[in-house]
């Protein structure tokens, strides 16, 4: 079941704002392609992942990133797709019309292991889903139903809750 983008959104607003920090040793990290114009959306996703013991790195946080996008931008952010444990793909509309995440999945695909590759299928207010593209060659992160709390699905649809990873 996709996240619902409203959920996120909520999550976002109630965000802790503790600043950045450093990953603690043992602690899943995860790069997270999203489109810039999905912010809100990201937030609300890191906020989730971080209360099941996640470090979730957004590139427009990282304050060594140029101002403008340009060939240093796509070096760091290679750099931080191999050094992240999982490989996270916010499927949104603006994301699937994005120039850069395709591509940064495409490198992903190259890089790290397929099973540290999800998508986190979307639904927005109007009922249109996100993410179904990429569903049957990735694990995904959704909702699990009958409970609350974030699951990784493999692509057989056998789920592990990401708090367990």
């Amino acid at each position: 079941m996709p996240i619902r983008q409203s959920d996120l959104l909520n999550s976002s607003v109630n965000r802790s704002f503790a600043g950045q920090s450093r990953p603690r040793v043992g602690q899943l990290t995860a790069f997270l392609s999203h489109s810039h114009q999905d912010a809100l959306l990201a937030l609300g996703l890191q906020e989730m992942l971080k209360k099941a013991g996640w470090d979730v790195y957004i590139d427009w946080q990282d304050t060594t990133m140029p101002a403008t996008p340009d060939g240093e931008t796509a070096f760091n952010i290679k750099v931080a797709i191999v050094r992240a444990d999982w490989f996270l793909f916010l499927a949104t509309q603006n994301s699937m019309a994005s120039r850069w995440c395709p591509w940064e999945i495409g490198f992903a695909d190259g890089k790290k292991a397929h099973d540290r590759i999800a998508i986190i299928p979307t639904a927005d207010n109007q009922g249109n889903f996100y993410g179904n593209e990429y569903l049957n060659l990735y694990s995904s992160i959704d909702v699990a139903q009958h409970a609350s709390g974030l699951a990784l699905f493999d692509t057989r649809g056998n789920g592990t809750w990401v708090h367990n990873l």
